[in-house]
Protein backbone atom coordinates (compact mmCIF):
# COMPACT_ATOMS: atom_id res chain seq x y z
CA UNK A 1 0.00 0.00 0.00
CA UNK A 2 1.26 3.44 -0.95
CA UNK A 3 2.24 5.69 1.95
CA UNK A 4 0.56 9.10 2.08
CA UNK A 5 0.67 11.96 4.58
CA UNK A 6 -3.11 11.92 4.90
CA UNK A 7 -3.10 8.27 5.95
CA UNK A 8 -0.69 9.05 8.77
CA UNK A 9 -2.43 12.27 9.85
CA UNK A 10 -4.81 12.89 12.74
CA UNK A 11 -7.37 15.52 11.74
CA UNK A 12 -9.02 17.97 14.15
CA UNK A 13 -12.41 19.28 13.06
CA UNK A 14 -13.32 22.85 14.00
CA UNK A 15 -16.85 24.21 13.86
CA UNK A 16 -15.77 27.86 13.78
CA UNK A 17 -19.05 29.30 15.06
CA UNK A 18 -18.66 27.36 18.32
CA UNK A 19 -14.89 27.12 18.82
CA UNK A 20 -13.63 30.44 20.21
CA UNK A 21 -14.99 33.99 20.06
CA UNK A 22 -12.23 36.60 19.80
CA UNK A 23 -14.29 39.76 19.37
CA UNK A 24 -17.10 39.42 21.92
CA UNK A 25 -20.10 38.96 19.63
CA UNK A 26 -20.99 35.48 20.92
CA UNK A 27 -19.88 33.82 17.68
CA UNK A 28 -16.62 31.95 17.16
CA UNK A 29 -14.33 33.28 14.43
CA UNK A 30 -11.03 32.84 12.60
CA UNK A 31 -9.03 34.95 15.04
CA UNK A 32 -10.48 32.78 17.78
CA UNK A 33 -8.93 29.76 16.06
CA UNK A 34 -5.62 31.62 15.73
CA UNK A 35 -5.67 32.17 19.51
CA UNK A 36 -5.89 28.39 20.06
CA UNK A 37 -3.15 27.15 17.72
CA UNK A 38 -0.91 26.37 20.71
CA UNK A 39 -3.67 24.12 22.03
CA UNK A 40 -3.92 22.24 18.72
CA UNK A 41 -0.16 21.79 18.63
CA UNK A 42 -0.16 20.57 22.23
CA UNK A 43 -2.78 17.95 21.37
CA UNK A 44 -0.55 16.77 18.53
CA UNK A 45 -2.89 16.86 15.54
CA UNK A 46 -1.56 17.09 11.98
CA UNK A 47 -4.39 18.80 10.12
CA UNK A 48 -7.34 21.08 10.82
CA UNK A 49 -10.64 20.80 8.97
CA UNK A 50 -12.77 23.94 9.06
CA UNK A 51 -16.52 23.78 8.58
CA UNK A 52 -17.67 26.35 5.96
CA UNK A 53 -16.37 29.87 6.47
CA UNK A 54 -17.48 31.24 3.11
CA UNK A 55 -19.88 34.14 2.70
CA UNK A 56 -23.35 32.87 3.56
CA UNK A 57 -26.75 34.07 4.81
CA UNK A 58 -26.52 31.22 7.34
CA UNK A 59 -29.76 29.40 6.69
CA UNK A 60 -27.89 26.15 7.36
CA UNK A 61 -24.93 27.52 9.34
CA UNK A 62 -22.71 28.16 6.36
CA UNK A 63 -23.66 25.20 4.18
CA UNK A 64 -25.59 27.67 2.03
CA UNK A 65 -22.82 29.55 0.24
CA UNK A 66 -23.46 32.86 -1.51
CA UNK A 67 -19.81 33.52 -2.50
CA UNK A 68 -17.15 30.79 -2.66
CA UNK A 69 -14.26 33.28 -2.73
CA UNK A 70 -15.22 35.49 0.22
CA UNK A 71 -15.26 34.95 4.01
CA UNK A 72 -18.40 35.23 6.14
CA UNK A 73 -18.37 38.60 7.92
CA UNK A 74 -18.99 36.97 11.31
CA UNK A 75 -15.83 34.89 10.94
CA UNK A 76 -13.44 37.63 9.85
CA UNK A 77 -11.55 38.38 6.66
CA UNK A 78 -9.53 36.64 3.98
CA UNK A 79 -6.44 38.14 5.65
CA UNK A 80 -7.42 36.36 8.88
CA UNK A 81 -7.67 33.06 7.01
CA UNK A 82 -4.31 33.61 5.30
CA UNK A 83 -2.72 34.33 8.67
CA UNK A 84 -4.26 31.17 10.12
CA UNK A 85 -2.96 29.13 7.18
CA UNK A 86 0.52 30.58 7.59
CA UNK A 87 0.62 29.92 11.34
CA UNK A 88 -0.60 26.34 10.91
CA UNK A 89 1.96 25.61 8.20
CA UNK A 90 4.73 27.03 10.39
CA UNK A 91 3.87 24.25 12.86
CA UNK A 92 3.59 21.53 10.22
CA UNK A 93 -0.19 21.44 10.34
CA UNK A 94 -2.31 21.20 7.20
CA UNK A 95 -5.59 23.01 6.60
CA UNK A 96 -8.63 21.34 5.04
CA UNK A 97 -11.61 23.36 3.80
CA UNK A 98 -15.23 22.28 3.62
CA UNK A 99 -16.40 22.30 -0.01
CA UNK A 100 -20.16 22.54 -0.62
CA UNK A 101 -20.83 22.06 -4.33
CA UNK A 102 -24.02 20.01 -4.51
CA UNK A 103 -25.92 23.24 -3.86
CA UNK A 104 -25.44 26.95 -3.21
CA UNK A 105 -27.41 29.58 -1.34
CA UNK A 106 -30.40 31.09 -3.12
CA UNK A 107 -28.54 34.36 -2.53
CA UNK A 108 -25.63 33.28 -4.74
CA UNK A 109 -25.28 35.43 -7.87
CA UNK A 110 -25.87 32.39 -10.09
CA UNK A 111 -29.23 31.60 -8.51
CA UNK A 112 -30.43 35.19 -8.38
CA UNK A 113 -29.79 35.35 -12.13
CA UNK A 114 -31.24 31.89 -12.70
CA UNK A 115 -34.51 32.87 -11.03
CA UNK A 116 -35.03 35.97 -13.19
CA UNK A 117 -36.42 34.23 -16.28
CA UNK A 118 -36.52 30.94 -18.15
CA UNK A 119 -34.17 32.28 -20.83
CA UNK A 120 -31.57 33.73 -18.45
CA UNK A 121 -28.02 32.42 -19.23
CA UNK A 122 -27.83 31.06 -15.66
CA UNK A 123 -31.22 29.31 -15.74
CA UNK A 124 -29.62 25.94 -16.43
CA UNK A 125 -27.14 26.30 -13.56
CA UNK A 126 -29.90 24.86 -11.34
CA UNK A 127 -32.62 22.23 -11.73
CA UNK A 128 -35.95 23.76 -12.81
CA UNK A 129 -38.99 21.65 -13.71
CA UNK A 130 -42.65 22.08 -14.57
CA UNK A 131 -45.13 20.80 -12.03
CA UNK A 132 -47.60 17.97 -12.54
CA UNK A 133 -51.29 18.77 -12.18
CA UNK A 134 -50.58 21.78 -9.97
CA UNK A 135 -48.28 19.63 -7.82
CA UNK A 136 -44.49 19.27 -7.57
CA UNK A 137 -42.67 17.31 -10.33
CA UNK A 138 -42.30 14.24 -8.10
CA UNK A 139 -42.67 13.00 -4.51
CA UNK A 140 -39.03 13.27 -3.38
CA UNK A 141 -38.53 14.36 0.22
CA UNK A 142 -35.94 16.80 1.54
CA UNK A 143 -33.30 15.92 4.12
CA UNK A 144 -34.78 18.74 6.20
CA UNK A 145 -38.43 17.66 5.84
CA UNK A 146 -41.08 18.40 3.25
CA UNK A 147 -40.78 18.34 -0.55
CA UNK A 148 -37.51 18.90 -2.42
CA UNK A 149 -39.38 21.23 -4.80
CA UNK A 150 -40.05 24.93 -4.26
CA UNK A 151 -42.54 26.68 -6.52
CA UNK A 152 -41.48 29.95 -8.14
CA UNK A 153 -44.54 31.99 -9.06
CA UNK A 154 -42.59 34.38 -11.30
CA UNK A 155 -41.50 31.72 -13.80
CA UNK A 156 -44.21 29.13 -13.02
CA UNK A 157 -41.68 26.36 -12.37
CA UNK A 158 -40.24 24.47 -9.43
CA UNK A 159 -36.56 24.35 -8.44
CA UNK A 160 -34.90 21.39 -6.73
CA UNK A 161 -33.44 21.61 -3.20
CA UNK A 162 -32.45 18.39 -1.45
CA UNK A 163 -31.93 20.43 1.72
CA UNK A 164 -33.44 23.81 2.68
CA UNK A 165 -35.42 25.79 0.12
CA UNK A 166 -32.62 28.35 0.47
CA UNK A 167 -30.15 25.70 -0.79
CA UNK A 168 -31.00 25.10 -4.46
CA UNK A 169 -29.17 22.18 -6.06
CA UNK A 170 -26.67 22.92 -8.80
CA UNK A 171 -27.22 21.25 -12.16
CA UNK A 172 -24.08 19.16 -12.63
CA UNK A 173 -25.35 18.04 -16.05
CA UNK A 174 -24.40 21.55 -17.23
CA UNK A 175 -20.73 21.55 -18.22
CA UNK A 176 -20.46 25.31 -17.56
CA UNK A 177 -21.39 24.72 -13.91
CA UNK A 178 -18.70 22.08 -13.56
CA UNK A 179 -16.07 24.29 -15.18
CA UNK A 180 -16.92 27.22 -12.88
CA UNK A 181 -16.64 24.96 -9.84
CA UNK A 182 -13.30 23.50 -10.97
CA UNK A 183 -11.91 26.98 -11.48
CA UNK A 184 -12.96 27.91 -7.93
CA UNK A 185 -11.44 24.73 -6.47
CA UNK A 186 -8.12 25.43 -8.19
CA UNK A 187 -8.21 29.01 -6.89
CA UNK A 188 -8.26 27.67 -3.33
CA UNK A 189 -5.59 25.05 -4.00
CA UNK A 190 -3.32 27.74 -5.46
CA UNK A 191 -3.93 29.78 -2.31
CA UNK A 192 -2.38 26.93 -0.31
CA UNK A 193 -5.30 24.85 0.97
CA UNK A 194 -4.18 21.25 1.59
CA UNK A 195 -7.43 19.57 0.67
CA UNK A 196 -11.20 19.43 0.97
CA UNK A 197 -13.99 17.69 2.79
CA UNK A 198 -16.65 17.51 0.07
CA UNK A 199 -20.15 17.90 1.46
CA UNK A 200 -22.79 15.32 0.34
CA UNK A 201 -20.74 14.90 -2.82
CA UNK A 202 -22.43 11.67 -3.96
CA UNK A 203 -25.71 13.55 -4.49
CA UNK A 204 -24.46 15.60 -7.46
CA UNK A 205 -25.85 13.22 -10.12
CA UNK A 206 -29.63 12.82 -10.26
CA UNK A 207 -31.73 10.45 -12.35
CA UNK A 208 -32.67 12.81 -15.18
CA UNK A 209 -36.11 11.21 -15.59
CA UNK A 210 -36.92 12.43 -12.06
CA UNK A 211 -39.28 9.51 -11.32
CA UNK A 212 -41.28 9.20 -8.11
CA UNK A 213 -39.43 7.55 -5.24
CA UNK A 214 -40.42 4.69 -2.99
CA UNK A 215 -42.41 5.85 0.01
CA UNK A 216 -40.78 5.38 3.42
CA UNK A 217 -37.43 6.63 4.69
CA UNK A 218 -36.06 9.54 2.67
CA UNK A 219 -38.34 9.20 -0.33
CA UNK A 220 -36.49 9.46 -3.64
CA UNK A 221 -32.95 8.95 -2.39
CA UNK A 222 -32.53 5.97 -4.72
CA UNK A 223 -32.78 8.49 -7.59
CA UNK A 224 -30.52 11.25 -6.25
CA UNK A 225 -27.82 9.43 -4.24
CA UNK A 226 -25.01 7.68 -6.16
CA UNK A 227 -26.65 8.71 -9.43
CA UNK A 228 -25.80 7.51 -12.95
CA UNK A 229 -22.97 9.98 -13.61
CA UNK A 230 -21.60 10.48 -10.10
CA UNK A 231 -18.27 8.71 -10.70
CA UNK A 232 -17.85 10.31 -14.11
CA UNK A 233 -18.32 13.76 -12.55
CA UNK A 234 -15.97 13.06 -9.64
CA UNK A 235 -13.23 11.65 -11.86
CA UNK A 236 -13.51 14.66 -14.14
CA UNK A 237 -13.31 16.99 -11.14
CA UNK A 238 -10.31 15.12 -9.70
CA UNK A 239 -8.43 15.22 -13.01
CA UNK A 240 -9.04 18.94 -13.39
CA UNK A 241 -8.34 19.99 -9.80
CA UNK A 242 -7.02 18.25 -6.69
CA UNK A 243 -5.29 15.28 -8.31
CA UNK A 244 -2.77 17.81 -9.65
CA UNK A 245 -1.80 18.68 -6.06
CA UNK A 246 -0.66 16.74 -3.00
CA UNK A 247 -4.14 17.17 -1.57
CA UNK A 248 -6.33 15.25 0.85
CA UNK A 249 -9.94 14.72 -0.24
CA UNK A 250 -12.69 13.43 2.04
CA UNK A 251 -16.01 12.71 0.36
CA UNK A 252 -19.11 12.85 2.56
CA UNK A 253 -21.31 10.10 1.16
CA UNK A 254 -24.72 9.37 2.68
CA UNK A 255 -26.46 6.20 1.42
CA UNK A 256 -23.14 4.53 0.58
CA UNK A 257 -22.49 0.99 1.71
CA UNK A 258 -19.10 -0.70 1.79
CA UNK A 259 -19.41 -2.02 -1.78
CA UNK A 260 -20.27 1.36 -3.25
CA UNK A 261 -17.53 2.95 -1.11
CA UNK A 262 -14.82 1.07 -3.01
CA UNK A 263 -15.72 2.94 -6.18
CA UNK A 264 -14.99 6.23 -4.42
CA UNK A 265 -11.76 5.32 -2.60
CA UNK A 266 -9.96 2.51 -4.39
CA UNK A 267 -6.54 4.04 -5.03
CA UNK A 268 -6.43 3.07 -8.69
CA UNK A 269 -9.67 4.98 -9.39
CA UNK A 270 -8.21 8.31 -8.19
CA UNK A 271 -11.51 9.78 -6.96
CA UNK A 272 -11.10 10.56 -3.23
CA UNK A 273 -8.46 9.91 -0.57
CA UNK A 274 -11.23 8.64 1.70
CA UNK A 275 -14.93 8.97 2.40
CA UNK A 276 -17.11 9.70 5.41
CA UNK A 277 -19.29 6.60 5.87
CA UNK A 278 -22.58 6.73 7.77
CA UNK A 279 -23.63 3.19 8.62
CA UNK A 280 -21.82 3.04 11.96
CA UNK A 281 -23.45 6.27 13.20
CA UNK A 282 -26.91 5.48 11.87
CA UNK A 283 -27.43 1.83 12.71
CA UNK A 284 -29.28 2.82 15.90
CA UNK A 285 -31.97 4.71 13.94
CA UNK A 286 -33.76 1.61 12.66
CA UNK A 287 -35.34 3.38 9.75
CA UNK A 288 -36.44 6.76 11.05
CA UNK A 289 -35.02 9.82 12.81
CA UNK A 290 -37.62 9.57 15.58
CA UNK A 291 -36.93 5.92 16.34
CA UNK A 292 -34.65 5.64 19.36
CA UNK A 293 -33.69 2.00 19.64
CA UNK A 294 -31.42 -0.06 21.82
CA UNK A 295 -28.25 -1.00 20.01
CA UNK A 296 -25.95 -3.97 20.50
CA UNK A 297 -22.17 -4.06 20.33
CA UNK A 298 -22.26 -7.13 18.07
CA UNK A 299 -24.02 -5.10 15.38
CA UNK A 300 -21.50 -2.25 15.65
CA UNK A 301 -18.56 -4.69 15.55
CA UNK A 302 -19.97 -6.42 12.48
CA UNK A 303 -20.44 -3.12 10.67
CA UNK A 304 -16.98 -1.79 11.50
CA UNK A 305 -15.37 -5.10 10.61
CA UNK A 306 -17.15 -5.45 7.29
CA UNK A 307 -15.89 -1.98 6.30
CA UNK A 308 -12.38 -2.66 7.57
CA UNK A 309 -12.07 -5.93 5.64
CA UNK A 310 -13.67 -4.59 2.44
CA UNK A 311 -11.40 -1.54 2.24
CA UNK A 312 -8.34 -3.54 3.24
CA UNK A 313 -8.94 -6.10 0.50
CA UNK A 314 -9.58 -3.47 -2.16
CA UNK A 315 -6.78 -1.01 -1.48
CA UNK A 316 -9.16 1.65 -0.19
CA UNK A 317 -9.07 4.09 2.72
CA UNK A 318 -11.61 5.69 5.02
CA UNK A 319 -12.05 8.34 7.69
CA UNK A 320 -12.49 7.19 11.29
CA UNK A 321 -14.98 9.23 13.26
CA UNK A 322 -17.84 9.09 15.71
CA UNK A 323 -18.42 12.80 16.30
CA UNK A 324 -18.82 15.72 13.94
CA UNK A 325 -21.06 18.76 13.50
CA UNK A 326 -23.90 16.49 12.29
CA UNK A 327 -23.74 13.84 15.02
CA UNK A 328 -24.63 13.83 18.73
CA UNK A 329 -21.76 13.48 21.20
CA UNK A 330 -20.43 9.94 21.12
CA UNK A 331 -19.84 9.53 24.86
CA UNK A 332 -23.57 10.15 25.40
CA UNK A 333 -24.50 7.79 22.60
CA UNK A 334 -22.17 4.77 22.66
CA UNK A 335 -20.54 5.36 26.05
CA UNK A 336 -21.64 6.46 29.54
CA UNK A 337 -21.78 10.22 30.08
CA UNK A 338 -22.36 9.80 33.81
CA UNK A 339 -20.35 7.59 36.18
CA UNK A 340 -17.93 6.33 33.52
CA UNK A 341 -17.70 9.43 31.33
CA UNK A 342 -13.90 9.65 31.34
CA UNK A 343 -13.35 5.91 31.02
CA UNK A 344 -15.82 5.46 28.17
CA UNK A 345 -14.61 8.60 26.36
CA UNK A 346 -11.07 7.20 26.46
CA UNK A 347 -12.25 3.75 25.38
CA UNK A 348 -14.08 5.18 22.37
CA UNK A 349 -11.03 7.30 21.56
CA UNK A 350 -8.93 4.13 21.58
CA UNK A 351 -11.21 2.56 18.98
CA UNK A 352 -11.02 5.71 16.88
CA UNK A 353 -7.21 5.74 16.80
CA UNK A 354 -6.48 2.04 16.40
CA UNK A 355 -8.65 1.04 13.44
CA UNK A 356 -7.35 1.22 9.88
CA UNK A 357 -8.04 4.70 8.50
CA UNK A 358 -7.50 8.37 9.29
CA UNK A 359 -8.84 9.50 12.71
CA UNK A 360 -10.95 12.65 12.90
CA UNK A 361 -11.37 14.34 16.29
CA UNK A 362 -14.30 16.73 16.60
CA UNK A 363 -13.77 19.73 18.88
CA UNK A 364 -14.55 18.83 22.49
CA UNK A 365 -14.35 15.09 21.87
CA UNK A 366 -10.82 15.17 23.27
CA UNK A 367 -12.15 16.36 26.65
CA UNK A 368 -15.22 14.10 26.67
CA UNK A 369 -17.92 16.72 26.04
CA UNK A 370 -21.47 15.36 26.31
CA UNK A 371 -24.88 15.95 24.79
CA UNK A 372 -26.90 18.91 26.02
CA UNK A 373 -30.51 18.69 27.21
CA UNK A 374 -32.78 21.48 26.04
CA UNK A 375 -35.90 22.18 28.10
CA UNK A 376 -38.09 23.38 25.23
CA UNK A 377 -38.64 22.55 21.57
CA UNK A 378 -38.14 26.27 20.89
CA UNK A 379 -34.50 26.02 22.08
CA UNK A 380 -33.36 24.01 19.05
CA UNK A 381 -31.41 26.01 16.46
CA UNK A 382 -30.64 23.23 13.98
CA UNK A 383 -32.66 23.48 10.76
CA UNK A 384 -32.70 19.69 10.35
CA UNK A 385 -34.08 19.14 13.86
CA UNK A 386 -36.73 21.81 13.35
CA UNK A 387 -37.76 20.20 10.07
CA UNK A 388 -38.21 16.77 11.65
CA UNK A 389 -40.07 18.24 14.62
CA UNK A 390 -42.46 20.05 12.26
CA UNK A 391 -43.15 16.75 10.48
CA UNK A 392 -43.84 15.05 13.83
CA UNK A 393 -46.16 17.88 14.90
CA UNK A 394 -48.12 17.54 11.66
CA UNK A 395 -48.54 13.79 12.24
CA UNK A 396 -49.84 14.58 15.72
CA UNK A 397 -48.87 11.19 17.11
CA UNK A 398 -46.46 12.33 19.85
CA UNK A 399 -46.58 14.54 22.89
CA UNK A 400 -44.21 17.50 23.24
CA UNK A 401 -42.36 15.59 25.95
CA UNK A 402 -41.77 12.63 23.61
CA UNK A 403 -40.57 14.92 20.81
CA UNK A 404 -38.25 16.74 23.22
CA UNK A 405 -36.67 13.45 24.31
CA UNK A 406 -36.03 12.41 20.71
CA UNK A 407 -34.66 15.80 19.69
CA UNK A 408 -32.31 15.93 22.68
CA UNK A 409 -30.94 12.53 21.68
CA UNK A 410 -30.69 13.14 17.91
CA UNK A 411 -30.18 16.86 17.35
CA UNK A 412 -27.10 18.21 15.61
CA UNK A 413 -27.21 21.01 18.20
CA UNK A 414 -25.57 18.54 20.62
CA UNK A 415 -22.31 18.95 18.72
CA UNK A 416 -22.68 22.67 18.12
CA UNK A 417 -22.77 23.96 21.67
CA UNK A 418 -19.72 26.14 22.42
CA UNK A 419 -16.33 24.64 23.24
CA UNK A 420 -15.55 24.46 26.97
CA UNK A 421 -12.24 26.21 27.60
CA UNK A 422 -12.51 26.86 31.35
CA UNK A 423 -15.03 27.18 34.20
CA UNK A 424 -15.57 30.94 33.88
CA UNK A 425 -18.87 32.36 32.67
CA UNK A 426 -19.65 31.11 29.14
CA UNK A 427 -16.83 28.56 29.53
CA UNK A 428 -14.15 30.92 28.21
CA UNK A 429 -15.72 30.66 24.76
CA UNK A 430 -16.92 34.26 24.83
CA UNK A 431 -17.48 37.13 27.26
CA UNK A 432 -21.11 37.47 26.15
CA UNK A 433 -24.08 35.14 25.72
CA UNK A 434 -23.16 32.68 22.91
CA UNK A 435 -25.21 32.28 19.74
CA UNK A 436 -26.49 28.93 21.03
CA UNK A 437 -27.16 27.67 24.55
CA UNK A 438 -24.18 26.46 26.60
CA UNK A 439 -24.06 22.98 28.07
CA UNK A 440 -24.33 23.64 31.82
CA UNK A 441 -21.73 20.96 32.73
CA UNK A 442 -18.81 23.13 31.55
CA UNK A 443 -17.51 23.79 35.11
CA UNK A 444 -16.82 20.05 35.34
CA UNK A 445 -15.81 19.36 31.72
CA UNK A 446 -13.37 21.88 30.24
CA UNK A 447 -9.92 22.19 28.67
CA UNK A 448 -8.27 23.99 31.60
CA UNK A 449 -9.29 21.23 34.00
CA UNK A 450 -8.14 18.50 31.60
CA UNK A 451 -4.76 20.13 31.07
CA UNK A 452 -4.16 20.19 34.83
CA UNK A 453 -5.13 16.54 35.40
CA UNK A 454 -2.81 13.66 34.60
CA UNK A 455 -5.80 11.32 34.26
CA UNK A 456 -7.78 13.46 31.80
CA UNK A 457 -9.37 12.53 28.49
CA UNK A 458 -7.16 15.16 26.81
CA UNK A 459 -3.93 13.62 28.13
CA UNK A 460 -5.13 10.20 26.96
CA UNK A 461 -5.82 11.54 23.44
CA UNK A 462 -2.34 13.09 23.46
CA UNK A 463 -0.89 9.66 24.18
CA UNK A 464 -2.99 7.97 21.48
CA UNK A 465 -1.82 10.47 18.87
CA UNK A 466 1.83 10.17 19.95
CA UNK A 467 1.69 6.35 19.78
CA UNK A 468 0.17 6.49 16.33
CA UNK A 469 3.12 8.58 15.16
CA UNK A 470 5.63 6.25 16.79
CA UNK A 471 4.37 2.87 15.53
CA UNK A 472 3.56 2.37 11.81
CA UNK A 473 1.32 -0.59 12.70
CA UNK A 474 -1.35 1.91 13.84
CA UNK A 475 -1.56 3.26 10.29
CA UNK A 476 -0.51 0.48 7.94
CA UNK A 477 -1.18 -2.70 9.93
CA UNK A 478 -3.84 -5.12 8.73
CA UNK A 479 -7.04 -5.44 10.76
CA UNK A 480 -8.24 -8.78 12.17
CA UNK A 481 -11.28 -9.20 14.43
CA UNK A 482 -11.05 -11.48 17.48
CA UNK A 483 -13.87 -12.86 19.66
CA UNK A 484 -16.46 -11.98 17.06
CA UNK A 485 -19.44 -13.23 19.08
CA UNK A 486 -18.59 -11.53 22.39
CA UNK A 487 -21.52 -9.22 23.27
CA UNK A 488 -19.51 -6.87 25.53
CA UNK A 489 -15.94 -6.65 24.27
CA UNK A 490 -14.52 -5.45 20.95
CA UNK A 491 -11.11 -7.09 20.48
CA UNK A 492 -8.92 -7.03 17.39
CA UNK A 493 -5.39 -7.17 16.02
CA UNK A 494 -3.49 -4.79 13.80
CA UNK A 495 -0.80 -6.86 12.10
CA UNK A 496 2.23 -4.88 10.95
CA UNK A 497 5.58 -5.54 9.33
CA UNK A 498 7.60 -4.76 12.47
CA UNK A 499 5.13 -5.58 15.24
CA UNK A 500 1.50 -6.31 16.03
CA UNK A 501 -1.04 -4.42 18.10
CA UNK A 502 -3.68 -6.09 20.26
CA UNK A 503 -6.66 -3.93 21.24
CA UNK A 504 -9.22 -4.85 23.93
CA UNK A 505 -12.26 -2.63 24.51
CA UNK A 506 -14.98 -3.30 27.08
CA UNK A 507 -18.21 -1.56 26.00
CA UNK A 508 -19.96 -2.68 29.19
CA UNK A 509 -20.45 -0.94 32.55
CA UNK A 510 -19.58 -4.24 34.24
CA UNK A 511 -16.27 -6.10 34.69
CA UNK A 512 -15.89 -8.67 31.91
CA UNK A 513 -13.52 -11.63 31.60
CA UNK A 514 -12.47 -12.79 28.13
CA UNK A 515 -10.50 -15.77 26.85
CA UNK A 516 -8.10 -15.30 23.94
CA UNK A 517 -6.28 -18.63 24.29
CA UNK A 518 -7.90 -20.05 21.16
CA UNK A 519 -7.28 -16.83 19.24
CA UNK A 520 -3.60 -16.05 19.94
CA UNK A 521 -0.39 -17.97 20.57
CA UNK A 522 1.73 -15.46 22.45
CA UNK A 523 3.13 -15.58 25.96
CA UNK A 524 3.86 -11.93 26.57
CA UNK A 525 3.24 -8.45 25.19
CA UNK A 526 4.10 -4.88 26.13
CA UNK A 527 1.31 -2.74 27.54
CA UNK A 528 1.28 0.47 25.47
CA UNK A 529 -1.70 2.19 27.05
CA UNK A 530 -4.80 1.62 29.13
CA UNK A 531 -7.44 3.99 30.40
CA UNK A 532 -7.24 3.19 34.10
CA UNK A 533 -4.46 4.19 36.50
CA UNK A 534 -2.82 0.78 36.81
CA UNK A 535 -0.59 -1.48 34.75
CA UNK A 536 -2.23 -4.86 34.23
CA UNK A 537 0.04 -7.78 33.48
CA UNK A 538 -0.44 -9.37 30.10
CA UNK A 539 -2.82 -12.32 30.05
CA UNK A 540 -4.79 -14.20 27.43
CA UNK A 541 -7.57 -14.43 30.02
CA UNK A 542 -7.82 -10.85 31.25
CA UNK A 543 -10.60 -9.35 33.31
CA UNK A 544 -11.46 -5.91 32.00
CA UNK A 545 -12.89 -3.18 34.20
CA UNK A 546 -16.03 -1.28 33.10
CA UNK A 547 -15.30 0.52 29.81
CA UNK A 548 -11.66 -0.48 30.05
CA UNK A 549 -9.38 -0.14 27.02
CA UNK A 550 -6.01 -1.86 26.70
CA UNK A 551 -3.42 -1.85 23.92
CA UNK A 552 -0.56 -4.34 23.77
CA UNK A 553 2.40 -4.45 21.38
CA UNK A 554 4.08 -7.75 20.44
Amino acid sequence: MEKQWWKEAVVYQIYPRSFNDSNGDGIGDLRGIIEKIDYLEQLGVDAVWLNPIYKSPNDDNGYDISDYRAIMDEFGTMEDLEELMSLLKARDMKIIMDLVINHTSDEHYWFKESAKSKDNPYRDYYVWKDGKNASPPNNWKSFFGGSVWEYDKKTDQYYLHLFSKKQPDLNWENKKVREELYEMINWWLEKGIDGFRLDVINLISKNQDFPDGKEGGLCGHEHFANGPRVHEFIQEMAENTYNNYDAMTVGETPFVDKDEAIKFVKEERQEFSMIIPFEHVEFDKKGAWENISQWELKELKDLMTEWQYKLQQNNGWTSLYFCNHDQPRIVSRYGDDGKYRKESAKMLGTLLHTLRGTPFIYQGEEIGMTNISFNSLADFDDIETRGYLNDLKEKGEMSKEEMLEIANYRSRDNARTPMHWDDSKFAGFSNVEPWIKMNDNYPEINVEKDLQSEDSVFKYYQQLIALRKEYPVFVYGKYKLLLEADPNVYTYLREGEENNLLVMLNFSDQPVKIDLQNELEIENAELLLNNYNYEPEFSLEPQLKPYEARMYLF
